[in-house]
């Protein structure tokens, strides 16, 4: 199946939002009379669009499992997302790790249920920075209160260098390899397909970017602590549909990718490119857990939030596969 054939709404963030919260006056009897009747119940799933490690949700109903279909909706950033998911707007979404920590400090009420995809992360640096310590004096690009940032934040400080010693510009993930290819950064902490654009450039990696103790945790799927409650059986629909999709993109990527970039558009070499500094998943391992815990205590150092919500109300691996 297509992706145009996927039954999906894609809007922007308000679009959504004003769309969705009008279906949910609603929705929610609905579907808790189809979960208790047997019937179809139509669950809606937020992701990014255009970027591949998103992409899972578009073919979701080619892999679901029986009595639930999906809608996708797209939004502007993580953020967005989990703001949807907290909000009741849509009932999953594929999102970022940094950003479901934080709205969990903040009382929201998330969880993670199943990882989605590590990786995707670089330290690219032009010919005149070799290492970590050639930084100092530079002007650096990354991701404001992001897993990158923070990764970067730990590298500095394992490398003895003051953050300060740095010129660090706050860019936004879609500006960042040109914000490299034009001098206007000499080296950036960022994601893909920036990573990968900028390395076709002429960049080269600085450093691992995962060799910190939040390795390479990304986004994961995520729902509501409400949903996991009330209507676990739905859960573990949803996310066998999501580890059954991520198995068969792991093995197919000549499949799905083509179909991606007519949908979407993008460069298809530069695409499978970034596919390779990804890692679909969608186990939540206890080193997943444990990085994941790692990454809200490094975000408490960091000062990006007050507290470090307990693992528990971080991530129910009741419902993932094994790793």
């Amino acid at each position: 199946m297509s992706p145009s054939t996927v039954r999906r709404a894609i809007a922007g963030t308000a679009v959504a939002a004003a769309v969705l919260s009008l279906a949910a006056c609603g929705g929610s009897d609905a579907e808790a009379a189809a979960s208790g009747s047997g019937e179809t119940q139509t669950v809606t799933v937020g992701t990014l669009r255009g970027q591949p490690h998103f992409y899972a949700p578009f073919l979701y109903e080619e892999h679901a499992v029986d009595g639930v279909e999906f809608e996708v909706v797209t939004l502007d950033s993580t953020p967005a997302l989990t703001d949807a998911v907290s909000s009741g707007t849509v009932d999953f979404a594929i999102t970022g790790v940094t950003a479901t920590i934080s709205g969990i400090s903040q009382d929201r009420d998330l969880k993670i249920v199943a990882s989605a995809a590590d990786g995707g992360s670089g330290f690219i640096g032009g010919d005149e920075i070799q290492s970590v310590t050639d930084l100092v004096g530079k002007k650096v690009g990354y991701i404001q209160g992001s897993a990158p940032e923070v990764a970067m934040r730990l590298i500095l400080a394992e490398n003895d260098v003051d953050p300060a010693s740095l010129e660090l510009i706050a860019v936004p993930p879609p500006e960042m390899a040109s914000a490299f290819n034009s001098g206007s950064v000499d080296a950036f902490f960022g994601t893909e397909i920036a990573v990968s654009l900028a390395t076709a450039a002429g960049g080269h990696s600085i450093t691992d970017p995962y060799a910190t103790p939040i390795g390479k945790v990304n986004i994961g799927l995520v729902t509501t602590g409400t949903k996991v409650t009330e209507d676990p059986e739905l859960v573990q629909k949803v996310v066998d549909t999501h580890a059954a999709t991520t198995a068969y993109m792991t093995d197919n990527i000549d499949e799905w990718l083509p179909e991606m970039v007519k949908e979407f558009g993008g460069d298809q070499a530069v695409l499978e490119s970034a596919l390779k500094n990804f890692f679909l998943r969608a186990d939540l391992s206890t080193e997943y857990q444990d990085q994941v815990e790692a990454l809200a205590g490094a975000m408490v150092e960091l000062g990006l939030i007050e507290t470090a919500p307990p693992a528990a109300d971080l991530v129910d691996a009741t419902f993932a596969p094994e790793a």
